[in-house]
């Protein structure tokens, strides 16, 4: 794994967390962090080793969004590098969303902007009950244009609306209810809920967790009553092709001799 600058890379036995590592700015984003981020994820995703992925934030928040200096700069400069500059930050969400390992979000203090797409773009989202939310980016004259889709595909485009427009904060308790995070905890409490879903993802065979994350993305869109034959006919091969597969041979001889599957811890 290469040396970075902005990130850091944890590995445990569970889980490989990436650390958001610009405390001193509350983990805004800027250039250098979108680059090194979306290396990472795509080094992570390839690596056989990798269990889990989990995103997270060094200091007092996961993070405040973009940075607002190195906005300022993209503003004044030209058009073309401003859209370049726009594309990598797309592409990292991207990345992240299509992840090949069980992506989660482990979430504290302030996650502004465009923090809600990293969120929105990971399989999972766990935060602390004193977490604060917002889509804040009309606030500032801005739209959250690359991060928009991850968060409409989490909450829904109606909620969307609302705090797309107002730009209003709100704490984890809305963000569950929401379905931008799946769990929101007692501070002191947030990692041992973190460590208690690791080891159930952990129980899931990889190849089926890869798969299970490739059909969630075929699906996306399809309206099932109206699914043609061609439709049917890749459903059906991806089922016959997980069944025929040694992962799932293993995982239902596992069952009928009670014992854990090789790849359970």
């Amino acid at each position: 794994m290469a040396d970075y600058q902005f990130i850091q890379i944890e590995r445990r036995e569970l889980c490989t967390t990436v650390w958001l590592n610009r405390p001193e700015r509350h983990n805004a984003l800027h250039a250098g962090l979108i680059h090194e981020l979306q290396h990472s994820i795509d080094a992570l995703s390839q690596d056989d080793t990798v269990r889990t992925v989990m995103l997270a934030g060094r200091g007092e928040s996961f993070c405040a969004g973009g940075d607002l200096e190195w906005m300022r700069a993209l503003a004044a400069a030209p058009f073309d590098d401003n859209v370049e500059d726009a594309r990598r930050l797309a592409y990292t969400m991207r990345t992240l969303s299509l992840c090949g390992k069980p992506t989660l979000a482990r979430v504290h203090g302030a996650a502004l902007g465009g923090a809600l797409g990293l969120i929105g773009a990971c399989d999972l989202a766990l935060a602390s009950r004193t977490a604060v939310f917002g889509a804040t980016e009309t606030r500032l004259g801005l739209t959250p244009s690359t991060v928009a889709p991850y968060v409409v595909a989490a909450i829904g485009e109606r909620a969307a609306r609302r705090l797309f427009l107002t730009g209003e904060r709100f704490d984890a308790a809305e963000a569950q209810r929401l379905g931008l995070v799946h769990e929101a905890v007692d501070a002191p409490l947030l990692d041992q809920r973190v460590d208690a879903v690791l080891v159930e993802l952990a129980q899931g065979g990889p190849q089926a967790q890869a798969h299970c994350k490739w059909l969630l993305n075929e699906l996306r869109g399809r309206d099932p009553s109206v699914q043609n034959l061609q439709g049917l006919e890749e459903s059906a091969r991806s089922l016959a092709n997980v069944r025929a597969g040694s992962e799932a041979r293993e995982g239902i001889a596992a069952f009928f001799e009670h014992r854990k599957p090789s790849w359970a811890p």
